[in-house]
């Protein structure tokens, strides 16, 4: 946290914070040019001063886990400081979910009295130009205390909470992620060259809101806009429901009319918009209430006192969807909530098309490139941090890139190299957190995005070296991209770690496809381990096999040893099989005798 005192600090460097242990430490800021800057830390004392540009960094000796210990610099005192590991948390919405979301499944949250585990959340900054040298003001360490608990993220305090438990060092949670990211935007410019269409281009035109603002369309969210020539449809309901927008792609305007008595007049509420697809800023009366920047959360906003009305009220969603058929997710609710009285906000809406990024053509071509482009989650929340010395990193992504994930396999390696090369670690231990089951099950084997984005994770994981990965495909929830079930996923996680960081003799992976050999009318697979068993059943389910036409359908599979035979009867001369692959493999049940779920794969590659 940045001071009025001479001396300038990021705001990592501040009370409650964890450096990590045994290994030489930077401890850096800002200050005029020419200042002498001391450092005291446990007893001894560094020099150094400020250069030219104000910069200062001083280095300290590696240091044993323990605390809390004092840290001065100057007339500056940080208090409470932990020596312990500390943890790199990266990627989109699941690894920022928050833990408020998940305290009736796990009521013990609230009631946590974890001290010597701390977290902090780097505040967005998205920087398309260059790298940052500093993180915006705002981020700040928490315990992992009832009064401070509320403020962390899930996955976040399961894993401190499974380390700091198993090894009792203090643990500190360093968390840089941003929902409905790409992996691209986690990369530099450097790594991402073999992608022209991810490079950066300078010249790039207006934004999306710099277009918007220009068509005019700040009062459509106002109580006093005359809607009477809208258009109407249904809440919920999606855009491809409606076939004047089943084709839109960008943003679209939705109110909706409610009476209030005079009782609700000013009063505080909270407005419940189930969850939408895939961005919306939600105003009340010409209000803004809230914002969500990525789909699927569950939207809850409070109505600050002194907006409501006694009789006529207007909620105006404005709802942002790229990608099209965006909208209100179905099964969900839909309602304003005041102390006695709840208004149902289902039924008919009046809408109108704000943007129609097919229309608006030359605005998209002008916008491609930034939308595109990647590095700019790099530049504002790697790079300011590379001198924050940690023990490893975990990376939880790849949802907002199933729709292309050809080259993920190759993002996520040059990711890997990109950030060990950044901290100037090349055995950074990175743990991976395969993508869970979503989407409905299907009846029929088929392609899907999502397979093959864990089959990305899982080929880079097996390719580089001090990774380790997590399997997930039955922690998830098939309507909610955001599964609550955080906890296993994290000791899931800290079972890598244990093995891969902490050097313990256990087993961390389920089993994995090694090869594959066709005998007759069957095919035989062979795996990386013996003792395979079945989770929770009678039966192998989720393998699929194929003849010479290509077509997959659903097999008998049997297991041998550390083999497994898998035959379909109307099939005389297979030719691949496929396990676990599709969005949602819940019903996939192949495991080891530690009852660690197989990495999901394919023989073949169509």
């Amino acid at each position: 946290m940045q001071t009025e005192a001479a001396i300038r600090l990021p705001s990592l460097v501040s009370d409650r914070m964890v450096l990590q242990r045994d290994t030489e430490l930077k401890i850096w800021g800002w200050a005029d040019a020419g200042e002498k800057v001391t450092v005291r830390f446990r007893e001894k004392h560094y020099y150094t001063e400020a250069d030219e540009a104000g910069k200062w960094i001083v280095q300290l000796p590696a240091q044993l886990a323990g605390g809390p210990f004092i840290m001065e610099i100057n007339e500056l005192i940080l208090r409470d400081i932990l020596i312990g590991d500390v943890w790199l948390c990266s990627g989109q919405s699941n690894m920022e979910t928050p833990i408020a979301r998940l305290v009736e499944k796990y009521p013990e949250i609230s009631v946590s009295n974890q001290h010597m585990i701390r977290y902090f959340k780097v505040p967005t900054q998205n920087t398309m130009r260059q790298p940052e040298e500093s993180i915006p003001h705002g981020g700040e360490w928490f315990s992992g205390t009832s009064s401070d608990i509320m403020n962390w993220t899930a996955l976040a305090y399961f894993y401190a909470k499974q380390s700091y438990e198993h090894n009792g060092i203090p643990v500190g949670m360093l968390v840089s992620s941003l929902g409905g990211s790409r992996i691209e935007s986690w990369i530099d410019q450097v790594h991402l060259q073999e992608f022209p269409d991810r490079r950066i281009d300078q010249n790039a035109g207006d934004s999306l809101a710099t277009v918007e603002e220009n068509l005019g369309l700040a009062g459509w969210n106002t109580r006093e806009w005359d809607d009477t020539n809208w258009s109407e449809t249904q809440v919920p309901g999606m855009w491809q429901t409606n076939p004047d927008l089943a084709t839109l792609r960008g943003i679209l305007y939705l109110r909706k009319t409610f009476d209030l008595p005079a009782s609700m007049a000013g009063r505080h509420a909270r407005i419940y918009l189930g969850t939408l697809v895939d961005s919306d800023s939600v105003f009340i009366n010409g209000h803004f209430v809230g914002a969500t920047a990525y789909m699927y959360p569950p939207r809850k906003y409070d109505i600050p006192t002194g907006i409501l009305r006694e009789g006529k009220n207007v909620v105006t969603v404005r709802l942002r969807s790229d990608a099209g058929n965006g909208g209100f997710v179905e099964d969900k609710k839909y309602y304003i909530q005041g102390d006695d009285l709840i208004i149902d906000l289902t039924g008919s809406w009046k809408y109108k098309v704000g943007l129609d990024l097919a229309a608006a053509q030359s605005s998209q071509d002008r916008m491609s490139n930034q939308q595109l482009a990647g590095s700019g989650l790099f530049n504002g929340m790697i790079y300011p941090i590379r001198n924050y010395q940690i023990k490893g990193a975990i990376w939880y992504q790849g949802e907002s890139n199933t729709g292309q994930p050809q080259a993920y396999k190759t993002h996520l390696k040059n990711l890997v190299t990109n950030w060990r090369a950044l901290w100037e670690q090349p055995n950074l231990p990175f743990l991976l957190v395969q993508l869970p089951n979503f989407l409905p099950e299907k009846n029929e084997p088929s392609e899907s995005g999502w397979a093959a984005i864990r089959e990305a994770q899982a080929q880079a994981a097996q390719e580089l070296t001090h990774t380790a990965l997590a399997v997930t495909y039955d922690t998830g929830e098939w309507n909610d991209i955001h599964p609550l079930n955080k906890k296993d996923i994290a000791i899931r996680l800290f079972l890598g770690a244990r093995k891969l960081v902490y050097g313990e003799k256990i087993q961390s992976s389920g089993p994995i496809y090694q090869k594959i050999e066709v005998d007759g009318d069957r095919i035989v697979l062979y795996f990386t381990e013996k003792g395979l068993k079945i989770r929770d059943g009678q039966c192998l389910k989720h393998f699929a096999i194929a003849g010479e036409d290509k077509k997959f359908v659903w097999a008998e599979a049997v297991i041998k040893g550390n083999k497994i035979i898998v035959h379909h009867e109307a099939i005389k001369r297979p030719v691949a099989v496929r396990y676990a692959w599709s969005d949602n493999p819940q019903q996939a049940n192949l495991m080891n005798m530690d009852g660690l779920l197989a990495v999901p794969f394919r023989t073949d590659n169509w």
